[in-house]
């Protein structure tokens, strides 16, 4: 599908100019060597793959192309195999999620289609450096996450049912998450995988923190819960790992299918009763659309959590008001009931409307105090390892189809270098770069923290940089200790 959109585009093109391809899947497949171990038993190792229609002999040619490469590598490192392949026209990744599950992910390289004179066929011109391995091998480390967080392990499915039962949780899984994939826009963040904070004041953070103290109390069936206001994390009683997970599924799917236009003022036809004085804008995300439906249903997500050692199944409720958003994990053997909806309706409908005018209250005045927010002249990445926290001035929205940065990305792809040199030795680091369009590039590393800035400062030197990135420092992260 996507080799013909790309070719009937080309055909339109006219006159002398130049045609750009950004980096799109080629394929993607899982397979597992164990299942068909006799020659004429090749197709069996195929658990998923796509694009389906694909000839059954070239999967399993595919297949086989990987497996020798896993096996030939691992000669050289036994414990490391191959992470990735380089070629003119694609790259490969590869991860092994679980002992003998092989995930491929071919991803075509970003390429140039130059006229050519005189009536001849254009000519292709692959870029072969431009894609970093690091963000396309997290990429496809996030696909298995995200399956998992869904499905469970693969090898749960396969003791549960077969074959059979694993390669229908795939099919079914992947096939619809394999088109959110943008690979145009995969850059830094996803390597990172990072939660963006939301920044409070003690009170209101104390007044969320008793909200799920209380709400945990009355409905005592909630195992655990995770409190969100503008796409940004305030509370979470789940493990990093999982909530790292499931805050890039809410974030970049869950929450923009549901953006519709909040609150049209007092008299919106959302929840015109209001208990006594108690607004109530209170709705579900998941589950129910409406409670007064009588032919409601109670059915929500479930998410697998812990999956390392006592795995557990939850139902995963996701109840909003105005900005502020509440995720109820729930053990999945308990059934959820009408009644059930109701009272978390009646109980924490009216406490979150609440909540959320309050902190978009505090929100507005401690962005009075801070002063105006006029363009500044540097934009910035941070990201801290220890508690995921990420925080960046570059991405102006990051959803599942899109990510808009505000820069080139040749400069993003410098600040992936940068990384990469970052990840291959312990000591803390500093690394600047001139761009040849004149902008710098500032990498720092510093106990389990990475801050990378963008200047644009065409005549600067190096000292006036680094005093710049010094003030960035003082102004921005005055509380974190950045190594000089």
């Amino acid at each position: 599908l996507l080799a013909c959109s790309s070719a009937a585009g080309s055909e339109m093109a006219s006159g002398m100019q130049e045609k750009q391809y950004t980096p799109s899947l080629l394929s993607f497949f899982i397979y597992n060597p164990k299942f068909g171990p006799r020659e004429g038993e090749e197709e069996k190792k195929i658990l998923f793959y796509h694009p389906s229609e694909v000839e059954k002999n070239e999967k399993i040619r595919n297949v086989g192309l990987c497996e020798a490469i896993v096996q030939f590598t691992r000669t050289f490192c036994p414990t490391k195999p191959a992470k990735s392949l380089h070629t003119q026209k694609n790259r490969q990744f590869f991860h092994e999620p679980e002992e003998n599950f092989w995930m491929v992910m071919v991803v075509r390289n970003p390429m140039i289609e130059k006229p050519s004179k005189d009536g001849k066929p254009a000519t292709i011109e692959y870029q072969e450096e431009e894609i970093l391995d690091s963000v396309y091998g997290a990429v496809l480390r996030q696909c298995y996450s995200m399956y998992k967080l869904f499905n469970g392990t693969f090898s749960r499915a396969f003791e549960a049912g077969g074959v059979e039962l694993l390669r229908q949780k795939l099919e079914k899984f992947f096939y619809r998450y394999l088109q959110t994939l943008h690979l145009q826009s995969c850059d830094l963040l996803d390597v990172f995988g990072g939660i963006s904070f939301f920044p409070l004041d003690k009170m209101t953070y104390l007044k969320i923190q008793s909200f799920v103290n209380r709400v945990e109390e009355s409905l005592s069936l909630v195992k655990y819960t995770a409190f969100l206001y503008n796409d940004q994390l305030i509370w979470s009683g789940l493990e990093q790992d999982d909530m790292r997970i499931l805050y890039k599924y809410l974030t970049t799917s869950l929450f923009p299918r549901h953006t519709e236009p909040e609150l049209a003022g007092r008299d919106s036809p959302l929840r015109p009763e209001v208990a006594g004085n108690l607004l109530h804008y209170g709705r579900f995300l998941t589950g129910p659309a409406n409670l007064k439906d009588p032919e409601a249903k109670f059915r929500f997500p479930r998410i697998f959590v812990n999956t390392e050692d006592s795995y557990e199944e939850l139902h995963l409720i996701v109840y909003k008001a105005m900005s502020a958003a509440v995720c109820f994990m729930i053990n999945a053997s308990v059934e959820l009931t009408r009644e059930f909806c109701e009272q978390l309706d009646a109980l924490v409908g009216p406490q979150l409307t609440l909540l959320a005018s309050d902190i978009c209250e505090q929100y507005n005045i401690n962005r009075r105090i801070s002063g105006p927010e006029k363009e500044p002249q540097f934009k910035f990445i941070y990201f801290n390892h220890m508690n995921l926290a990420e925080k960046s001035t570059i991405h102006m929205r990051k959803t599942a189809s899109v990510s808009l940065t505000s820069v080139h990305p040749d400069l993003m792809k410098i600040l992936g270098d940068i990384n990469c040199d970052f990840a291959r030795v312990d000591e803390d680091e500093e690394i600047i770069v001139k761009a040849m369009t004149d902008y710098w590039v500032v990498g720092k590393k510093s106990d389990q923290r990475e801050l990378y800035v963008i200047l644009n400062q065409k005549n600067a030197n190096l000292i006036e940089v680094n005093e710049e990135v010094k003030r960035l420092c003082a102004t921005q992260f005055n509380n974190i200790f950045f190594l000089d």
